[in-house]
């Protein structure tokens, strides 16, 4: 069982920070690409930002500048730093993680998903 905790969502307002925390659990072998989704009321999940094993990083266009993602691969946890936040910033955040279980076996995992609530 593997199994992604988030932590750090709660109520904001604009032009303040929040930091997201994920950790990941459970019968791991190794995780690859850990990453932040959103998915605001009415709209299709997206990237917010990703990481990868080696500390590579990719940021959806919105956020670029703004938010800084990075993890700790010995606590096999990610974090997200989101800075001068905006309205349009409200959303349930998603940890996701690709990794291998104990048996080699390639999972996808997400989190259960924690709101940012941003007030203008």
């Amino acid at each position: 069982q593997v199994q992604l905790v988030e932590s750090g969502g709660g109520l904001v307002q604009a032009g303040g920070s929040l930091r997201l925390s994920c950790a990941a659990s459970g019968r791991i072998r190794r995780i690859n690409d850990m990453g932040w989704y959103r998915q605001a009321p009415g709209k299709q999940r997206e990237l917010v930002a990703v990481i990868t094993s080696g500390g590579s990083t990719n940021y959806g266009d919105s956020v670029k500048g703004r938010f800084t993602i990075s993890r700790d691969n010995a606590k096999s946890t990610v974090d997200l730093q989101m800075n001068s936040l905006k309205s349009e910033d409200t959303a349930v955040y998603y940890c996701n993680a690709d990794l291998l279980n104990i048996l080699f076996a390639p999972l996808n995992v997400w989190g259960q998903g924690t709101l940012v609530t941003v007030s203008s």
